[in-house]
């Protein structure tokens, strides 16, 4: 029935966005754009959950329609969407997938298990099969909305609404034996649904969710090592807000991803400026209503949304907003770099600032490193003459300076 639903829920035309590769001089230049063809997946794509890879590839995993709702993973080599082994690979059908790399580089899937009475499992990918972490099905009871993460020292936790405590929130991680719980069981205020965890920098667990005690608004809360405790006003977005999905930026932003009931059930994008949260681009930027959405960064802080495309049969689309984490923003007067666009060499300018400590990487529109330097000097001429024409960005980093710009090579 839910299928049924959702398939009866998507009606809208879907327009594919021409990638502009120019450079934008003014935020409102900036948009989502789409990663390869929309609607790339072979049959009706649900819950999809998106991840990168280590090596900075986007992984789509979802419920496969084409294979009886089992799970199915794809990733984009460049060009295309394509499989990542045999495709609907689960025992059975798996609802509310969740897709995430270990910071070692293996593939995890948490999803609600249908023949283990609905509880929670979570798989892993050992280089030749899935194989289960802990018991299958270890969950006390039912767990909707399923979302997995991991720390930072490489504890997978994950997060469910959970039936056996009044379908409120339930964080548990894998202590090498055991799934055990983080705080108390049941920790939301009310009803929790659509449940997303991640990490932040500093590895404090984070947890958005449609609150259903707050008009079914986005909720994010945060463990402080006691106790959870909200980020911003609980309930903050303006209308009704489904398929919550939380990350990071590389600079330590959260940011929610969600279908958003006031822009017409197409996808929104917020991020916590410190002390509201604020739109990224246009909220309902989807040409169509977007279910399940989830968002994931790129190395080079591209965010990434992927959904059920109800424009396109219901397939999976992915989309990036063209800009990263902060670019937006007023950049730092510190930092200059000319000429842009450019065809041989970039000359790097670091004002006021010793520049030993930086490092100058370069990635492509999708995430892919093709450029990593020290800064050695204030002044430093950076070679770019064996990059191909196309749209970079530059990331400069050192321990109190995370800055991205966007860089043009043409000839």
């Amino acid at each position: 029935m839910k299928k049924l639903f959702y398939i009866l829920i998507f009606v809208f035309p879907v327009v594919v966005f021409a990638q502009q590769p120019w450079y934008k001089s003014s935020p409102i230049d900036y948009s989502w754009q789409n990663v390869g063809n929309a609607g790339f997946s072979a049959a009706d794509a649900y819950e999809t959950s998106i991840a990168f890879s280590p090596s900075g590839q986007p992984y789509v995993a979802y419920s496969d329609g084409g294979y009886s709702d089992r799970a199915t993973v794809m990733k984009f080599d460049g060009t295309n969407w394509v499989n990542v082994g045999s495709a609907g690979f689960s025992d059975s059908e798996a609802d509310y997938i969740s897709f995430a790399f270990s910071p070692s580089g293996q593939p995890y899937v948490a999803y609600q298990d249908y023949i283990n009475s609905e509880k929670a499992t979570v798989m892993k990918f050992d280089g030749t099969n899935w194989v289960n972490v802990g018991a299958a099905g270890f969950s006390a009871g039912e767990a909707n909305y399923t979302s997995l993460a991991f720390s930072p020292s490489g504890q997978p936790y994950v997060a469910y609404n959970d039936g056996a405590n009044s379908n409120a929130a339930t964080v548990m991680k894998f202590d090498g034996t055991n799934w055990v719980n983080v705080g108390i069981v049941g920790l939301s205020a009310g009803i929790a649904e659509f449940l997303s965890l991640a990490f932040s920098p500093s590895g404090e667990p984070y947890l958005a969710y449609t609150d259903v005690a707050n008009s079914q608004k986005a909720t994010v809360m945060k463990f402080d090592g006691n106790n959870w405790v909200n980020v911003g006003t609980a309930g903050f977005s303006v209308g009704e807000a489904f398929s919550t999905s939380l990350a990071f930026s590389p600079s330590g932003e959260p940011y929610v991803a969600y279908q958003d009931s006031a822009n017409s059930y197409k996808a929104t994008v917020m991020t916590f400026n410190g002390t509201n949260w604020v739109d990224v681009g246009n909220a309902g930027f989807s040409s169509g209503e977007a279910d399940f959405t989830s968002l994931a960064f790129s190395p080079s802080g591209l965010p990434y949304v992927a959904y059920p495309d109800g424009g396109n049969s219901q397939k999976a689309t992915v989309m990036y907003y063209d800009a990263p984490a902060g670019i937006s923003e007023l950049q730092s007067q510190q930092i200059t770099i000319y000429p842009n666009p450019a065809s041989d060499f970039i000359t790097l300018n670091i004002n006021n600032k010793n520049a030993a400590d930086v490092t100058l990487t370069i990635y492509t529109s999708i995430g892919t490193l093709v450029k990593s330097e020290l800064v050695r000097e204030n002044t430093q001429k950076i070679y770019v003459g064996d990059l191909s024409c196309e749209v970079y960005i530059i990331a400069l980093k050192s321990k109190d300076l995370t800055e991205n710009r966007e860089l043009i090579v043409q000839r």
